[in-house]
């Protein structure tokens, strides 16, 4: 068993929490009970998880995706008033972290992107929401644009979305963020990048 604050403080001090000025509230979200024995960890706070967490009893819930999101309604009704009154009645804690989870060195989005996809990690290039949201690295081989992209799809079992740039030669490097990163197209392309990935481009 562990104190949920020494747990809280823990994560916040591994993920450097206070560097990213986020779109969201890092750390703990939802407080739950003192004592915690067993976290479940997803990717969203969603309905599915948290009945999961009760069933498996949990006492604590650690997501990169959790609620409080900048420009979203503030009042707690339908979907969120159920997902949190879910955590509260089973004083279960929502720990959650956005961009810190995106970026960390070792334990990010970003890091496991990298290494899945054998991407010869060259640095980051930081912006003004925080260090290590920018990757920079060297592809396995010398590939073009569609060979980069089946490199992609075989790797992670999902064909991307190709946006082929026309007369573009082969890629020498690329630029990744895992999460919706369409505005840093032009930090990519300024950091030297022949190609860009990121988790959205809407």
């Amino acid at each position: 068993m562990m104190n949920r604050d020494d747990l809280v403080a823990a994560c916040d001090r591994e993920l450097l929490a206070e560097r990213f000025k986020d779109y969201t509230v890092n750390g703990l979200q939802v407080e739950g009970r003192e004592s915690v024995g067993r976290v479940l960890s997803g990717v969203t706070a969603c309905q599915a998880l948290l009945d999961e967490a009760v069933a498996w009893e949990a006492d604590l819930v650690l997501v990169h995706h959790g609620y409080f999101w900048k420009n979203e309604p503030v009042a707690i009704t339908g979907m969120k008033r159920r997902r949190i009154r879910t955590l509260l009645t089973h004083d279960i804690s929502l720990l959650a972290y956005h961009l810190p989870l995106d970026a960390h060195a070792t334990l990010g989005n970003n890091a496991e992107l990298g290494r899945r996809l054998d991407f010869q990690f060259q640095g980051c290039a930081d912006g003004e929401l925080g260090e290590g949201l920018l990757w920079l690295g060297a592809p396995p081989s010398r590939l073009d644009a569609r060979g980069l992209a089946a490199h992609v799809g075989e790797r992670l079992g999902r064909e991307p979305l190709l946006v082929e740039a026309p007369g573009k030669g082969g890629i020498r490097r690329v630029a990744w963020c895992t999460g919706g990163a369409q505005d840093m197209i032009t930090a990519a392309w300024e950091a030297g990048a022949d190609a860009f990935i990121s988790g959205e481009i809407s």
